[in-house]
């Protein structure tokens, strides 16, 4: 079997977290239970969400705010569309 080495420059802590977790989980190392993940992740039994909240300064939520309310008043107007071509018609005229 052909074999190559990965390297991954993490921090430190992160490294004695993981591999203390590793071992409690009942791997043998921390390189087993990254092989463990690596294989799922190659076989495409492994999948990953990303969920990234975004903060918003408390100037932008006012501003956001303000606009949302400004649109349910009805102090600024929209317009809405029903299907894509009507859509395109408007922003074409």
């Amino acid at each position: 079997m052909s074999r190559t080495v990965l390297q991954i420059p993490i921090n430190h802590a992160l490294r004695k977290d993981a591999e203390k977790e590793a071992l409690k989980q009942g791997f043998s190392s921390l390189q087993d239970a990254v092989r463990f993940i690596l294989t799922k992740l190659a076989k495409g039994v492994l999948s990953f969400e990303i969920d990234e909240s975004v903060q918003l300064s408390s100037k932008a939520e006012k501003r956001y705010n303000k606009m949302v309310d400004d649109i349910e008043s009805g102090r600024v107007k929209t317009k809405s569309f029903t299907d894509v071509d009507s859509l395109m018609e408007y922003l074409n005229s």
